[in-house]
């Protein structure tokens, strides 16, 4: 069947330009959720008479769940399209905010938790399959390299919101505001709705997938071993990330006996020299055929400073730079680490596939604060900068083997 009757116009650089914005905008608000509740854990801690394991837990449960939505959002994306599905997720997040702020309990916390978790778990298969649909692929490098900054602004922007919000009017005003931010950004993308438009069946005669035979059936995917090696490298990589966002500033700042001041400045810090380092990683990530070599570079750059910010001893104004540096090297890896994913992608099958992967990151980030949680309950905190350095260690192994497995397998992956 000839596939250009059914072929949409090529993209413009001004409709890429408009959905890539729109995208990331939705996907701030996700990473900004996702963020909401660990700044304010001092505040959670006394409030509801819980231990760092316990509000670690509450994070745990957020994962969870999230990551069994992920893997099955995926499947519901290539069958309806991406816009309904990212509509309700937005949704949810804004519920699930007005729910933390109304908690009287820990149980209720954690019950807005699972309502998040839903609401969060819709993301990646949305994002990524308007983008490998809709954008020109000679902009899909800048494009990830947009979702990565997006999403990175979104944590940087929670601890800058929650803290001085708490400090002000108290933790459930500034969760309230957290499910104020959800709701302006679902109306904003209901008023540019078209914009997020994707017609599946054409789709899917463009790629002469019209039915499940024709791929070998909606579980085929499963078949190819590189598909889940990109699951094992973002399990790692969302341990690290969960390690950055909820431990590793305190840890540091108890080993260096940092300000308070400073400490908070810490993930902000890390996340807007991460975004700054996708605007880089985005340019490199042109040439697929080196994507590999990029994760493995920022990576290796990342953990040996997380080495040196466990093991040596340096003046506590400089933790925040440290963590500038860190951030820095890890986003220049950004880009490259989703290029990872769409070189073992098959065709039409994007949004079960990034579903599927990005479930790792999911559950990364539940077991992480289990395990580093416990260690700061212990006063482990050079173990928990050292564990840090170790995962992001793994995660160049990692990138290393996605292609050698990519390369032996036989079933064609896209380009």
């Amino acid at each position: 069947m000839s596939s250009a009757s059914h072929s949409p116009a090529a993209p413009t650089v001004r409709s890429d330009v408009k959905l890539i914005g729109l995208v990331g905008l939705a996907h701030a608000v996700s990473h900004f959720s996702q963020l909401l509740l660990a700044p304010l854990f001092p505040w959670l801690k006394d409030a509801f008479n819980v231990s760092y394991t316990e509000l670690g837990a509450v994070l745990t449960a957020f994962f969870v769940v999230s990551c069994v939505v992920q893997a099955a959002s995926g499947f519901i994306v290539d069958k309806l399209g991406p816009r309904p599905v990212l509509f309700v997720g937005l949704g949810l997040l804004g519920l699930a905010a007005f729910g933390y702020a109304l908690a009287q309990n820990y149980w209720m916390l954690l019950g807005a938790a699972v309502v998040a978790g839903v609401g969060n778990g819709v993301f990646h298969p949305v994002d990524y399959t308007l983008f490998n649909r809709k954008v020109a692929p000679t902009r899909l490098g800048h494009a990830y390299s947009v979702h990565g900054i997006t999403g990175s602004l979104g944590w940087a922007l929670a601890p800058a919101m929650m803290v001085p919000l708490a400090m002000a009017f108290g933790w459930r005003v500034a969760l309230a505001a957290g499910g104020g931010v959800a709701v302006v950004v679902l109306l904003v993308l209901w008023l540019n709705r078209s914009v997020l438009s994707l017609d599946v069946k054409a789709v899917q005669h463009a790629t002469g997938t019209a039915g499940p035979a024709a791929a070998g059936g909606e579980f085929a995917f499963l078949k190819i071993p590189a598909v889940w090696m990109c699951f094992g490298f973002f399990f790692f990589y969302a341990m690290a990330l969960s390690v950055v966002q909820t431990f590793a500033p305190s840890a540091a700042g108890r080993l260096h006996d940092v300000p308070v001041a400073l400490i908070a400045m810490c993930l902000t810090i890390y996340m807007v020299a991460s975004a700054a380092g996708m605007v880089v990683g985005g340019f490199l990530a042109s040439d697929p055929t080196r994507c590999e070599r990029i994760v493995g570079g920022g990576f290796g750059v990342a953990a040996g400073l997380a080495l040196v910010l466990a093991l040596a001893d340096f003046a506590p104004v400089l933790v925040p730079v440290m963590f500038g540096a860190m951030g820095f090297a890890s986003g220049i890896a950004g880009p490259s680490r989703d290029l990872l994913v769409k070189r073992s992608t098959p065709a039409n099958a994007t949004g079960r596939v990034y579903g599927v992967v990005y479930a790792g990151l999911d559950i990364g980030q539940a077991v992480a604060p289990l395990i580093f949680g416990r260690l700061m309950d212990h006063g482990q905190y050079v173990s928990v900068i050292v564990g840090l350095a170790v995962v992001q260690g793994v995660l160049i192994a990692s990138a290393f083997n996605v292609r050698r497995v990519r390369r032996e397998a036989l079933v064609p992956a896209s380009a």
